[in-house]
């Protein structure tokens, strides 16, 4: 349902499952008992449409054939193949999001000879290649070549696209699709994304839509305001818990829908490789560094994601070509009982499961945050200590709080259930994050 002020449904857990990693359907299949045993109520699936000649996930050429990495050795038609998965993850609390790609197709995609004139051109007649700008604003530009840039400004044209891509997202969820994760949310206009959430509505009014929104501006974010989006996908795995950026971005966003966090994606460098080359090298400080990530995104928001093999420390970056089976990598550490018990206390705890007020507060030693986040409705709330030394532990006094915060329950994972008061003092290891609720 759309996001509403009083909604009490817990946040989505989300797991991306990357497809070409794992192999065919059969193949995702198997995965399904470990993910549901991490508490994990969602599988994002990136696309899994064939793709064209550069062999790119996202380089779309036919939304209604399967790519045939997927098949596997099944004898069964593409559609009911994915049909059965689906069913397959309903059975084990699981529903399914599909990526749904509409900036643009593959350049040699069935569109693209069908109907020429729903793409943007360049001044010569040649197919224009989507694009994105730094938006640290140093002038960057990344243009994807194989891609074919979707003309989605007011025209004629216009209602022909949204009413194939309403027929798109229709034969999606008459499969068992229960979610879309919208790539590249910014890049299309609210008033489509106001069309297709509606015709998918119309359907089953409990399918729910992510904006994916990585590398936007924030002007970009805003104008998704109204198009009825249920989440957003939020920036904090940038975080460095001390500068001001994220919680202005968390208060505008929760405006618009509450927000997704994560401690990687298929778009970024894997965590652990990022520590190693920061010159974190000893394992278990890497599971600890890995632990507290998840904690902290599983805190900060109303849902969370991670990709697949978060949970193992692969270091090997997702590749949306390149990546096959064979890139599957020995686990460094297994943190797949930790994310469980995390993703279990996020689904005990309402105030964990919307977007309600949040502000920073600091301690006596200033490298202890204080996050305080309440309910929308009523006078629950959760403090999350956070320790922004990754080198030292840290004790700091309890100060600062708001009057009405006497005392607080500890859920922290792998914490014995105690509590703390104002005026007492909190020791944490190193980054380390510690979550109370009202007593």
């Amino acid at each position: 349902m759309p996001y509403q002020e009083d909604a009490l449904a817990e946040g989505p857990r989300i797991y991306n499952l990357f497809p070409t990693l794992v192999g065919s359907v059969d193949a995702w299949t198997k995965q399904l008992d470990r993910i549901a045993g991490m508490g994990f109520d969602w599988i994002f699936l990136n696309p899994i449409h064939r793709p064209g000649g550069s062999g790119s996930l996202y380089a779309v050429k036919d939304y209604y054939a399967l790519n045939p990495v997927f098949q596997g050795r099944s004898k069964k038609a593409a559609d009911k193949l994915i049909a059965g998965f689906l069913k397959e993850a309903e059975k084990r609390g699981i529903r399914v999001m599909m990526d749904l790609v509409i900036n643009h197709t593959g350049n040699d995609s069935v569109l693209a000879d069908e109907h020429p004139e729903w793409f943007v051109r360049e001044p010569d007649g040649s197919l224009a290649a989507p694009f994105a700008l730094d938006p640290g604003g140093s002038g960057e530009k990344t243009v994807w070549g194989d891609l074919a840039e979707i003309d989605w400004s007011e025209r004629p044209q216009r209602q022909e696209i949204i009413d194939y891509f309403a027929e798109l997202v229709r034969h999606s969820m008459s499969l068992g699709f229960r979610g879309f994760r919208c790539d590249a949310a910014y890049k299309v206009p609210n008033a489509v994304w106001r069309a297709l959430i509606d015709a998918g509505r119309k359907v089953d009014d409990g399918v729910e839509f992510a904006s994916e929104n990585l590398g936007s501006m924030m002007e970009q974010v805003l104008e998704l305001r109204g198009a009825g989006f249920d989440y957003l996908f939020n920036s904090s795995k940038w975080w460095d818990y001390r500068q001001e950026w994220l919680l202005e971005q968390y208060e505008k966003f929760r405006t618009i829908a509450p927000s997704i966090a994560f401690p990687e994606t298929h778009d970024t460098e894997r965590l652990v490789a990022e520590l190693e080359a920061a010159g974190v090298t000893d394992r278990d400080a890497l599971e600890w560094r890995c632990k507290q990530a998840y904690l902290f995104a599983a805190v900060f928001s109303t849902g969370v994601m991670i990709p697949i093999g978060f949970e193992y420390g692969f270091r090997k970056r997702l590749h949306v070509v390149e990546t096959r089976p064979n890139d599957w990598e020995e686990p460094i550490f297994d943190i797949s009982a930790f994310i469980g018990e995390v993703n279990r206390m996020r689904a005990a705890v309402p105030v964990l499961n919307e977007e309600g007020p949040q502000k920073r507060i600091f301690m006596s030693d200033d490298r202890v945050v204080c996050l305080l986040r309440r309910r929308l409705r009523g006078d629950d709330w959760s403090v999350s200590f956070l320790n922004s030394d990754h080198e030292q532990d840290v004790t700091a006094r309890i100060e600062n709080l708001d009057q009405d915060i006497t005392g607080g329950r500890e859920i922290t994972p792998g914490r014995d259930d105690g509590g703390f008061a104002p005026g007492e003092e909190i020791a944490l290891k190193p980054g380390e994050v510690r979550v109370f609720v009202k007593a």
